[in-house]
């Protein structure tokens, strides 16, 4: 009798820990024309980037959450080398704290993956990407938002990191990002972030979990960032 191997067979495949990384990408009607071009161009080269490095595109594994009217997982979990950049598309409105549950409780399943099929992994990166306000600040959910971002990051469960585009509102961003400051991006040099961002996680690859990785400052002199003060 053929044997079927117990749970995610990707995991029988590839058993290498992983270096799970959410994007949660603000895809509103404010992001259309040239931000939601360049936004696809850095996700592309994010792609491209990544799947030159052979540890990288087995072990990073990329999800991404867009909320731009409604919230959308466009992408679940799959590692580098499998992961097809979505055509994102720029309507609606702000949906931010519905898409941050979106984005924990998808974290959340994945890592009892991980540990249901043995894989050890890195602590996960969460990308919140937006240029404006939140439209449903002012129901419990973006309450419920902040709360579990904040315990999340005490406890060392993931790093969030709050990039605000152009307007963004960067007072509101600074209520989820209480960890380290939210970046503005400047300009929108979109291929500058997501570079760093992969470079960051090929880094992080050729680590162990647990291990700590110095990253290169994202706000520095040739950076993509800078603070508001």
């Amino acid at each position: 009798m053929e044997q079927i191997p117990f749970g995610d067979t990707s995991f029988v495949d590839n058993p290498e820990p992983r270096c799970p990384c959410i994007l949660l990408l603000d895809v509103s009607g404010s992001m259309s024309g040239q931000p939601i071009q360049e936004l696809q161009n850095g996700i592309l080269k994010y792609k491209e980037e990544l799947v030159t490095d052979e540890l990288a595109k087995k072990r990073v594994e990329i999800a991404i959450v867009t909320f731009g009217g409604s919230v959308n997982i466009v992408n679940d979990f799959s590692t580098a080398d499998s992961f097809v950049p979505p055509t994102l598309i720029a309507q609606g409105e702000t949906p931010m704290g519905q898409a941050l549950i979106e984005g924990l409780n998808l974290l959340d399943i994945r890592k009892h993956d991980y540990q249901q099929n043995g894989i050890k992994y890195f602590r996960p990166w969460i990308f919140l990407i937006t240029d404006g306000e939140p439209t449903d600040m002012n129901k419990p959910i973006w309450t419920d938002a902040v709360e579990r971002i904040m315990h999340g990051e005490n406890n060392r469960a993931f790093m969030f990191f709050a990039v605000g585009v152009e307007n963004a509102n960067m007072e509101i961003l600074s209520q989820l990002s209480k960890k380290r400051p939210p970046l503005k991006l400047k300009g929108l040099r979109f291929c500058d972030l997501f570079s760093w961002l992969s470079n960051s996680q090929q880094q992080v690859s050729r680590s162990k979990p647990g291990d700590s990785v110095p990253l290169e400052n994202p706000t520095g002199p040739t950076g993509w960032a800078e603070v508001t003060v």
